[in-house]
């Protein structure tokens, strides 16, 4: 089994309905959160963190290069949740 490779701070994400808040805390989470739950609105930084989580998990990138990947698909799908959620 792979290494969890976890996130120094977790990501707080916002799926589905509003107020359905979800923490990553690893880039094992991030994975499986970007392949199966991820929105529609999927454009070229989620094919980046999918690629970049994949990588982080094989040990070619950092799990820090997963989290930044991770936010960057957030913000480009309106899913990162609002900086007061994120304790």
């Amino acid at each position: 089994m792979m290494d969890e490779k976890p996130f120094d701070k977790p990501v707080t994400l916002e799926l589905g309905r509003i107020g359905d808040f979800r923490r990553i805390g690893s880039t094992r989470e991030a994975v499986e959160c970007l392949v199966t739950v991820w929105p529609l609105n999927r454009g070229a930084r989620h094919r980046d963190a999918v690629e970049t989580c994949l990588k982080a998990l094989d040990g070619h990138r950092s799990s820090e290069d997963a989290r930044r990947a991770l936010i960057e698909a957030a913000m480009e799908s309106d899913v990162l949740a609002p900086q007061r959620t994120r304790h």
